[in-house]
């Protein structure tokens, strides 16, 4: 019955596209005889325009309709590979037969004026799906609240026009692979426990009432997915005052926000801005540096030193930590706070009618604008100073002379560079100096890109991002104190913070948790998620083993065990490899060859995209913004936050640091079904 009903629906769809193919094609014949006769007719039209006037309008609303028509082509042409993915049994108050509302990311009819045959998933009908669960349920509606009883929830995968599985679950279940283990197991046991998980998610994915919700979830444990439903629902339940261009996912990596957007249908065409905050940083540094370092930068120069034996704190391993710390935090606004009496010169101005002593400016600089940051607070004084000379005189000043006295004002300054301020404080701590050399050529390590940042937003008047309603932030644990206390400085709105401390990018784990109640106050709300099931046990297993993680439940869905691989030449690996890549490659959509550094993955991939000639074979480096299904080479740290069906890990045998058992633990962790694991003899 499901797949009739599918095979029925999607008649019905192809139907309405010829309709609309027909009626297009009409459109644009009229249109071009409606342009023909405008210009053949134009001179002749009467001298007050009217008949101009009602043509030109006339010509508008049959392209306007047309226009809509082409857009409601291209959404019924995208419901053909997905027409609708949830379904509602309901049966009214005073009713007895049940209605069932399908729900789809649009609504879909017959034609206009027909019952709706698909509701779009932000239809008021559709909050049934997303706020209750079988039993009594209500929804608003123009004419008031409708009450009722839910009898059954059904949710479904359709890919391609065909049906992959369908099930029915008391709660809605927004994880693909819960999806899918419902889908294809009916037991009892595992319903419950899908459900225990469901409960506890959509807590989080429901949670209106905190302004800052961070979660703190293990590997595997859904926190993307939650994130995104999460959003989702916002979008749905506040969309007077929410939009999608209202929300911000910062992301670990170029490629997330194109991974993200396969894994929520719901959204349809809501596009959701993403940004790395490490771009973000270096777009807020122009003028006072020329480049900057990325995070990346940082983690290859760690891994080259420690593979050639170099200790890490050689390589500013330490230097790197502390300058993002809190310690350091403190020494920096100690710093600006000696700069409030030393930065600024006062001197007595005397120019066109504009007369104020020294010690005048020096009052109105410490007394009426203390809360104006330091190197915008001059600019406030001659502003004060101006407005008062220029009503007194009863003129006023030409822009030349506004100009003159400004930059007159501004020369009191000792300096309003802030890289070299941020140098002068590094030379005042004992610790090594900014290269000396002008804006063109200048580049932050990446030690000092945030602190330089930091520095900047208290010295400068910076406006908040308000048009930034709600800011997500994945990968939490990545993110360190400082950065957290410029995210505070930019964005006052609800925030959803999620991460997992076993998975930080350092040589051991780091909760941030401990710090952020300090920065964002007494609204935030910490959660923990402990439950995994994205991976097979035998691959959880694996990686738990890896850093002597102990405290993850598992959902038990089993798989092959790791493939381990140790003593192989690296030519026998790439031989291995190969073969692997090309067996039955059909059983997944997804695999991805993972390697420690940027060099590593580069030759992987130059190696196995000659020996894979009829496969696709991808790329991803720092600059990707795609992310494409099929064979994926990259690094660990860029394969953050994404998934894979089967993964393949490739290191040498001597990669034994700290961090790289880090890396080892992230790399693992990307497997969803299948983990290869090779350590390869000779360095490459």
């Amino acid at each position: 019955m499901q797949t009739q009903y599918l095979e029925e629906i999607l008649a019905k769809i192809k139907n309405r596209i010829k309709e609309l193919d027909i009626s297009i094609g009409e459109g644009e014949k009229d249109i071009e005889e409606m342009h023909e006769y405008y210009w053949s007719n134009y001179t002749e039209m009467d001298e007050y325009g009217y008949e101009n006037f009602d043509n030109r309008q006339a010509l508008l609303t049959r392209m306007n309709a047309n226009s809509q028509q082409m857009d409601l082509k291209r959404r019924f042409k995208k419901m053909l590979d997905s027409p609708y993915f949830a379904r509602i049994d309901f049966v009214y108050d005073g009713e007895e037969e049940a209605e069932r509302y399908y729900i789809g990311i649009g609504n879909f009819s017959e034609g206009a004026g027909h019952t709706p045959l698909i509701v779009d998933w932000r239809a008021p009908v559709a909050s049934l799906f997303y706020d209750f669960d079988k039993g009594q349920a209500s929804f608003e509606t123009p004419q008031g609240i409708s009450m009722g009883v839910i009898l059954a929830k059904w949710q479904y995968k359709i890919k391609h026009g065909k049906l992959i599985y369908a099930f029915e679950s008391d709660v809605k279940i927004d994880d693909e692979i819960l999806k899918n283990e419902l889908g294809n197991n009916g037991d009892v046991k595992l319903r419950n426990i899908v459900s225990t998980i469901q409960r506890e998610q959509n807590a989080i994915i429901r949670n209106v009432q905190d302004k800052i919700l961070v979660v703190q979830g293990a590997a595997g444990s859904g926190k993307t997915s939650i994130a995104l439903h999460r959003i989702a629902y916002l979008l749905y339940h506040d969309r007077k005052n929410l939009c999608a261009a209202n929300v911000l996912i910062l992301s670990p990596n170029g490629v997330f926000s194109d991974y993200i957007s396969h894994i929520l249908p719901e959204l349809g065409e809501e596009n959701i801005r993403e940004m790395s905050f490490d771009i973000f940083a270096y777009r807020e540094l122009k003028g006072i540096a020329a480049d900057c370092e990325e995070r990346y930068d940082q983690i290859e120069r760690m891994l080259a030193a420690e593979q050639q034996g170099v200790f890490a704190d050689s390589v500013g391993s330490s230097r790197y930590h502390y300058k993002q710390s809190k310690e350091f935090v403190n020494e920096l606004n100690g710093f600006i706070l000696e700069l409030e009496s030393d930065l600024v010169d006062f001197r007595n101005i005397h120019f066109k009618f504009v007369n104020k002593k020294a010690d005048e400016i020096m009052e109105l600089f410490y007394y009426k604008f203390p809360d104006i940051p330091l190197l915008s607070r001059m600019e406030a004084v001659a502003g004060y100073v101006i407005d008062e000379a220029e009503t007194l005189n009863g003129r006023n000043l030409d822009e030349l002379e506004l100009a003159i006295i400004m930059e007159t004002f501004h020369r009191m300054y000792r300096t309003k560079d802030i890289y070299e301020l941020y140098d002068i404080f590094l030379r005042r701590m004992n610790m090594a100096p900014l290269p000396d050399c002008p804006l063109p050529e200048r580049k932050l390590r990446y030690e000092d890109v945030y602190p330089v940042l930091y520095l900047k937003y208290r010295l400068t008047a910076n406006v908040r991002r308000r048009e930034i309603k709600h800011l997500l932030i994945d990968e939490m644990q990545d993110y360190s104190y400082i950065q957290y206390l410029i995210i505070n400085e930019l964005f006052d709105c609800k925030m959803t913070i999620l991460g997992d401390r076993s998975q930080t990018m350092e040589d051991e784990k780091r909760d941030v948790t401990r710090f952020l109640p300090k920065i964002f106050g007494k609204d935030i709300r910490m959660l923990t998620i402990n439950k995994s099931y994205r991976q097979t046990v035998e691959i959880a297993r694996y990686a738990a083993s890896l850093i002597q993680e102990t405290d993850v439940e598992l959902l038990e869905r089993h798989g092959n065990p790791p493939y381990i691989c140790g003593h192989i030449s690296y030519d026998g690996m790439i031989e291995e490899l190969t073969e692997k890549l090309a067996k039955e490659s059909g059983r997944f959509e997804t695999s991805a060859v993972l390697a420690m550094t940027e060099r590593e993955a580069k030759q992987l991939y130059e190696r196995l995209k000659d020996k894979l000639a009829q496969r696709s074979v991808l790329y991803i480096d720092r600059d990707s913004k795609e992310f494409q299904k099929g064979i994926v080479v990259t690094t660990f740290y860029l394969a953050k936050g994404l998934e894979f069906d089967r993964v393949f890990c490739v290191y040498g045998e001597k990669c034994t640091s700290p961090l790289c058992v880090q890396a080892k633990y992230i790399m693992a962790t990307r497997a969803l079904h299948e983990l290869y694991v090779y350590e390869h003899e000779e360095e490459i």
